[in-house]
């Protein structure tokens, strides 16, 4: 039997015409800017995100790092969401190598934080305070069920980031997510930023990398930094090849993964000890509760893996399912079924 993984969107294979494109790569030194294939992946993510260039790293991380690197001084402050990527899952990193002091904010269910919160968390000029430097959204929400954030907020917060000469830099590790959910170009979503990274190693299925994308002084000092971590790659193409296949053939096939998310919640929803509102699944993450007597996150996720569905537990009564290009609408049916005798069996 096959086993249908949904925990993360992270586990998708690369295609075979990524695996083509990967073996046909023409390659060259990307620290000397030598490499024509990540040449033209940089180029096409800038074109894609509306900005004038980009750069290829090896994670959504070190891209989140580098940028708040470039953007900030030690001893500055982010300002940021209470349950961003940046701050739960990302080791505090820019605290750690950067000095950098996050302020943390509530985000609100659909992921945005208010804007009034946002001003009133700027810091004013005073020898006591650090100095305000960046503000950081994500864009889809992971921790607020992957919700996608408008282009009027991004905009607004983009807006008053400039009001008080600020950066706005956004984690967009799932941006064509939202794009595609909200019927808009990706470069909408990130016209007011300046700076923005997006995977290509989730939904968009390549296998590693992910792209920093913002104006070429950010850019410039973003790779002095990327170099500090480690992460100049040398022969990238053989990744970046990947990367174009991503962009050009994986984006409007998300939708698919939308509506089998959507059916998948639909389905959940239905089961007595499940507990999750379907209205809220607006792209491929689908968060739900355990609310039957005797079991809890752990049990039920080990009980789903002996009968061939994988799922993340994220809380003791919480799971998260992620659909991904490896989980179509038949995977959805026998992953229902399955949680139907798993539950009821307790």
């Amino acid at each position: 039997m096959d086993m249908i993984d949904l925990r993360s969107d992270t586990i998708t294979r690369p295609t075979e015409a990524m695996r083509k494109a990967m073996a046909n790569a023409e390659v060259g030194d990307d620290v000397f800017g030598e490499d024509p294939t990540v040449n033209r992946l940089e180029a096409t993510a800038a074109q894609r995100l509306g900005k004038p260039a980009a750069m290829l790293v090896s994670s959504g991380t070190m891209g989140n790092l580098a940028a708040q690197l470039a953007h900030c001084g030690r001893g500055e402050e982010t300002i940021l969401g209470d349950q961003s990527h940046v701050f739960f899952y990302e080791q505090g990193g820019a605290s750690a190598l950067g000095g950098i002091h996050p302020r943390t904010l509530a985000n609100e269910a659909d992921g945005t934080i208010p804007i009034e919160a946002i001003e009133a968390a700027i810091r004013p000029d005073d020898v006591h305070f650090p100095q305000t430097r960046l503000i950081i959204l994500e864009n889809t929400h992971n921790r607020c069920k992957g919700t996608p954030l408008a282009p009027a907020y991004m905009e607004a917060v983009g807006q008053l980031a400039k009001q008080h000469g600020l950066k706005l830099h956004v984690d967009g590790a799932r941006i064509f997510n939202a794009a595609v959910a909200l019927g808009v170009d990706p470069g909408k979503l990130a016209v007011s930023a300046d700076s923005v990274t997006f995977c290509l190693s989730k939904a968009l299925a390549a296998p590693v990398g992910s792209v920093l994308c913002g104006d070429e002084d950010f850019i410039a000092r973003a790779r002095r930094v990327r170099k500090s971590l480690g992460g100049g790659m040398r022969q990238a193409g053989v990744i970046a090849a990947a990367g174009i296949v991503a962009l050009s053939e994986m984006v409007d096939r998300l939708a698919e993964d939308h509506a089998n998310a959507k059916a998948l919640a639909e389905g959940l929803a239905n089961i007595s000890g499940l507990r999750l509102d379907p209205d809220r699944i607006k792209t491929n993450i689908v968060y739900f509760r355990v609310s039957q007597p005797g079991l809890d996150a752990q049990a039920l996720v080990a009980r789903l893996n002996e009968n061939g569905v994988r799922v993340l537990p994220t809380a003791a009564d919480q799971m998260r399912a992620v659909l991904n290009y490896h989980v179509n609408a038949k995977d959805v049916d026998r992953a229902l079924a399955v949680f139907n005798q798993v539950v009821k069996a307790v």
